[in-house]
């Protein structure tokens, strides 16, 4: 006789959600998704975007983008030949060379020798092509980085103030606490600073676990440091047990220096996570960036692999791989230029110093000393790269800009936002890097009259 069965337990009763209840589509409360979608941080770029779009006619001096007038249409085939020819001539048949452009390929990249090449021709780096992944563009690798070094909400990453959004909203997306230690006077994050703040987060029973810094002529403050300082950060890291990550999209961009050693040329402990990324040496349109971590990682068992394998993990779980054709375009252009692109950008580096020349020029002609004084006006001058500093008398926040674009046809960057604890309220980012001189002149000329305007209004 089979036993009798065992009613079921009653199921407590799940009250339904009003918004289920009630006809019409999902809403779905912004309190409900994740936090960074309320920080204001994220919502600077897009005014930006939006502004822009609202003042087409206005001299931009806001975006980091570089300067159009050096693309060719006709090169991009001309580089994907390159790169076909060039795996050809390695063995490949045409089968093999088929799935290397259309297929899924491997998470790490394709094109890693010749990168490892260019690192050695243009920054005197001997970087093992197994210690590169190539990444969607410098912030994959960025976030992808962050991710890997990270353990957990103890660990906490020091960065320069002010600094580069894309790293702050790369942490905020990771719910990673970001530590900002303010720039020294030589440029750069103060090593003292960096030393100050790594015990105090140490002392606050979290752990200070790197640090990320762009050493040359930096986004937003276009500061760069000297080599001494570099050195210094270096032994700073040692002493305290931080890894750096640093970000070199500008290095190449200097006005009237040589080339400085990169923080990983200088280390000699693999301590340094190394960025780049070739929108601006190359195009952006490409997407492509690549990171070096050369770090041995220890696992159990006795089982060592490189961080750049760890990190292919992650980069495996999100955007599987980096497309191989950009790679092949981006591989064809180094291949064309015996993979030295120090001396392929020459040309752009003489109009970027031009420019950056133009608008220090243009500055001091249009606001001379006596008139920035009672303005309250004043400016960096720097090496290099894209981007300059004004100090003003004002609050240079969104509402100013849109004032400055509607009445004044120029357009710039507030520097608050990438204050990561505040800040940067009287300062406005410049950018030369899409304008001619020419356009720069006349942007300068429509920028002074709009400070002179508010200079009477400024509280």
């Amino acid at each position: 006789m089979s036993a009798p069965a065992v009613p079921a337990p009653e199921a407590a009763a799940v009250p339904a959600p009003e918004a289920a209840v009630a006809a019409g589509p999902v809403t779905l409360p912004l309190a409900e998704l994740h936090g960074s979608l309320s920080d204001p941080l994220l919502d600077a770029m897009t005014f930006l975007n939006e502004v822009t779009t609202r003042y087409p006619q206005a001299i931009s001096f806001a975006p980091g983008r570089p300067y159009e007038g050096f693309f060719e249409p006709e090169d991009v085939p001309a580089y994907l030949d390159a790169y076909l020819d060039h795996l050809a001539a390695t063995g490949l048949d045409r089968d093999a060379i088929r799935t290397t452009l259309f297929q899924y390929g491997p998470t790490k990249g394709i094109i890693n020798d010749l990168v490892a090449r260019t690192l050695a021709h243009d920054e005197g780096l001997t970087v093992a092509p197994e210690a590169l992944v190539l990444t969607v563009g410098a912030q994959e690798g960025m976030l992808l980085t962050l991710r890997a070094l990270c353990a957990g909400p103890d660990d906490v990453l020091l960065v320069s103030s002010p600094c580069y959004v894309g790293v702050t909203g790369a942490a905020r997306l990771l719910d990673l606490t970001t530590v900002p230690v303010p720039e020294g006077p030589e440029g750069g994050p103060d090593p003292e600073a960096v030393r100050a703040a790594a015990r105090e987060v140490r002392a606050s029973g979290r752990r200070p676990r790197a640090l990320y810094v762009v050493p040359d002529f930096a986004n937003p403050s276009g500061t760069s440091m000297p080599v001494a300082a570099r050195a210094r950060l270096l032994e700073t890291a040692a002493e305290e047990g931080l890894l750096i990550v640093e970000d070199n999209p500008y290095g190449f961009f200097a006005r009237d220096i040589g080339a400085r050693p990169t923080l990983k040329a200088l280390d000699r402990h693999r301590r340094v996570v190394y960025l780049g990324s070739f929108a601006k040496t190359c195009f952006p349109g490409a997407r492509l960036g690549y990171l070096v971590a050369d770090q041995e990682v220890t696992g159990p068992g006795g089982r060592r692999t490189l961080l750049a394998d760890e990190i292919a993990k992650l980069k495996s779980m999100t955007t599987v791989n980096t497309p191989a054709l950009s790679q092949a375009v981006i591989g064809g252009m180094l291949l064309t230029h015996d993979c030295r692109l120090r001396a392929a950008n020459a040309p752009a580096t003489a109009h970027y110093a031009a420019a950056m020349g133009a608008l220090l020029a243009e500055l001091e002609r249009q606001l001379p000393a006596a008139e920035r004084d009672r303005l309250g006006v004043s400016w960096n001058v720097p090496e290099g790269g894209f981007f300059a500093v004004l100090t003003v008398g004002f609050a240079a926040d969104e509402a100013a800009m849109e004032r400055c674009a509607r009445d004044f046809g120029v357009l710039w960057t507030p520097m608050a936002p990438f204050y990561p604890a505040g800040g940067g309220e009287r300062r406005l980012r410049l950018s030369i890097s899409s304008l001619t001189p020419e356009r720069i002149a006349e942007g300068v000329a429509r920028l002074a009259g709009f400070l002179r305007a508010e200079g009477g209004t400024a509280g």
